[in-house]
């Protein structure tokens, strides 16, 4: 117990012969790994320094290190036990209380490799500094201890919760306000209950406007932390005034109208425009967003019947209940229509039958009523529209997806048939289609990054193939710039079973990547020679142009089951090499070493392959002169178009001058 104390608290341990250069383990508290000095001078200082904590036998004097060689000998086995048992402890103790998530938080360095931006904003805002500033920007020094700058990051998930928590004190204003101030039974019963639920909603209204004083923002691409210019952007904002007037203290009003009219917090609904916001941000945030939409939509309906129904009653009440067929029924004395929940219900169902404009009501007999129900009808003729037009917009967007991949094949099959194409290669294309579609692989992507910049669509390739590119040996060797121009060239390619994706002695024009399925090299025979699976790669030989390689297929591959493969052409993988001979040595070596384990290419000729091939202008540097010679051709053709205009300008400026120079001369004539 004592000594595991000792290893807790970061004593030293070591052996006792100072006048050999024995290992010390240094335990530092806190610290993941052990630090050994060696140092025969810095191992005195050290025992001298912790005698007290290690005893006699560890802190000796001068005298004593000058003992016999058997003393010296029985000290030191006696520290070299004693530093393999406090070494074995400390181990033990770290393993006890490491992490869980330690091995799950291991940065890979072949990940790390692919990185393509910097600090992103949310580790700015998570960090609480700006990685574009200063440290003198970043924290402020109180008594030695840096201090970090709390900012609340605007697009986090901090600010997105408790938008959550205001949304649901805006709703129950926007619901209760009104139905309280309708709804009479309903204030006198609950009254305490509705009394805390206000207050407690103006402690959340007035805790978002402290926290708006700390929610960063972007000024030219850079995160302002100053307090004081958080302060200034937000007080200057619109939103800053609509909190202001929303936490108006209207409840003094009640000392004057009583608690039965809490119409007097209408101001409360102000705040609105967070649970807009909070709307926008579920709606970029959630999976289903035509789900969402859906539901937002229902939501605002559900809101507008149910104000359209408080009024109906304020106006029934106002009226007279029951003085006519067409306002609430009369509340005698053991009438059904006297309960609270009736009387919401039935204004309520009314309400909804006049919106939504699907059912008969009593007509009107007053002006007032009349007016109301005109309100009512205009309200609910634009209600109608817009369910009918998102609704219908809805259904299409879910829908479209399946409408495109639908009628690609519809124009397949009608293909196939005005071709007269055999039943049995029909059914094969329409199980390829349907393979398709039931593994979610009819999006193109090209078509969907297609407005990201390079750099943003080259990390998300790279994170969306990261699992399959990991396990191609090839690309480990190779520069990360050359890795992110070439992952945007990859095209992905479906093959059915039984589809023979290259033979043998066909020019190679590809390479392949596989991402998932199985594939087996065949020979003449139809004798399976290898088989290929997950991260295997096969044409890299036939695309380069290998002395004893050529361009032609070197074996035949056939698909076993439906598989996916990366594919890659020569011309973009040869215009990707350009720029990065060590990529394209890195290719050809590894080329080189299977066509000599194939008995393709002979070894001797390997060694004179690089002077031969600098000898001879190779395909790449080809493809480069040929496009710089297409820009300064289309460079000409720019210039000589600029050329032309001026010239048209400078004739008809000269054209105009000559007719001014000819009036000018007629004035002149007539005037002498």
């Amino acid at each position: 117990r004592d000594l595991y104390n000792y290893v807790d608290t970061g004593c030293l341990y070591g052996c006792t012969a100072m006048d050999r250069a024995m290992p010390i383990i240094v335990v530092e508290s806190g610290s993941p790994s052990d630090s050994i000095a060696s140092n025969s001078e810095d191992a005195k200082k050290e025992a001298q320094c912790n005698g007290d904590l290690l005893g006699p036998s560890s802190a000796l004097s001068p005298e004593q290190t000058d003992t016999g060689e058997d003393s010296d000998s029985e000290e030191e086995q006696n520290g070299n036990a004693f530093a393999k048992l406090v070494r074995t402890i400390q181990l033990i103790k770290k393993w006890a209380s490491r992490s869980p998530q330690s091995d799950l938080d291991r940065k890979d360095s072949f990940l790390n490799k692919f990185r393509v931006t910097g600090p992103n904003i949310d580790s700015a805002f998570a960090n609480g500094n700006n990685p574009q500033q200063s440290s003198e920007h970043n924290s402020t020094t109180e008594g030695g201890m840096y201090k970090k700058r709390r900012v609340i990051n605007p697009s986090g998930n901090v600010l997105y919760y408790w938008l959550g928590l205001v949304t649901i004190a805006v709703l129950y204003n926007i619901f209760l306000i009104i139905a309280r101030e309708t709804f009479e039974q309903l204030q006198e019963r609950y009254l305490a209950l509705w009394l805390t639920l206000d207050y407690l909603c103006d402690v959340i209204y007035v805790g978002d406007m402290a926290i708006q004083f700390f929610t960063g923002y972007l000024d030219n691409g850079l995160l302002v932390e100053s307090p004081k210019m958080l302060g200034l952007h937000y007080v200057k904002s619109n939103a800053f005034k609509l909190d202001v007037v929303s936490l108006i203290p209207t409840d003094v009003l009640f000392a004057v109208f009583g608690t039965k009219h809490p119409i007097v917090r209408i101001n409360r609904i102000l705040r609105a425009h967070r649970m807009i916001n909070f709307f926008n941000r579920t709606e970029s945030r959630t999976n289903f967003p035509n789900l969402f939409r859906i539901f937002m939509l229902v939501l605002w309906i559900v809101i507008i019947i149910h104000w359209n129904a408080c009024f109906y009653y304020l106006i029934s009440d106002s009226i007279g209940f029951g003085s006519d067929d067409w306002v609430y029924p009369s509340q005698a004395n053991g009438s059904n229509y006297s309960s609270l929940t009736r009387q919401y219900i039935f204004s309520f169902y009314w309400s909804t039958l006049t919106l939504t404009t699907i059912g008969e009501v009593p007509g009107p007999h007053r002006d007032w009523e009349y007016v109301f129900v005109i309100v009512d009808f205009l309200v609910g003729v634009l209600i109608f529209a817009t369910i009918v037009g998102n609704v219908g917009s809805m259904i299409t967007n879910v829908n479209a997806a399946r409408t495109d991949f639908q009628s690609r094949l519809d124009s397949i099959k009608q293909y196939m048939q005005y071709r007269a194409v055999g039943k049995d290669l029909q059914a094969r294309v329409i199980k390829w289609f349907d393979y398709l579609w039931l593994n979610s692989k009819t999006l193109n992507e090209r078509d969907v990054l297609h407005y990201l910049p390079d750099k943003l669509k080259a990390e998300i390739a790279i994170h969306v193939h990261f699992a399959t590119l990991k396990k191609v040996s090839i690309f480990e060797q190779c520069e990360a710039g050359f890795l992110e121009e070439l992952v945007l060239k990859l095209r992905s390619q479906v093959f059915s079973p039984g589809d023979y994706v290259c033979r043998k002695g066909d020019i190679g024009k590809e390479m392949y990547i596989i991402k998932s399925g199985k594939l087996e090299v065949v020979d003449e025979n139809q004798n399976v020679l290898a088989m290929l699976s997950d991260g295997g790669y096969f044409g890299e030989i036939s695309i380069l142009n290998l002395s004893g390689g050529g361009n032609r297929r070197t074996a035949t591959v056939k698909s076993v089951g439906y598989s996916e493969l990366f594919c890659l052409s020569k011309h973009d993988l040869l215009e990707a090499l350009v720029e990065y001979p060590e990529a394209k040595a890195i290719l050809e070596e590894n080329g080189r070493k299977l066509l000599i384990k194939d008995g393709t290419l002979n070894a001797d000729s390997e060694t004179l392959e690089p002077a031969r091939s600098s000898a001879r202008p190779t395909h790449s540097a080809t493809t480069g002169f040929m496009r710089r010679l297409e820009k300064q051709e289309a460079g000409l053709e720019q210039l000589q178009k600029r050329f032309e205009r001026l010239l048209g300008e400078y004739n008809t400026a000269q054209m105009k001058l000559k007719q001014r120079i000819t009036a000018l001369e007629k004035n002149s004539t007539i005037s002498l």
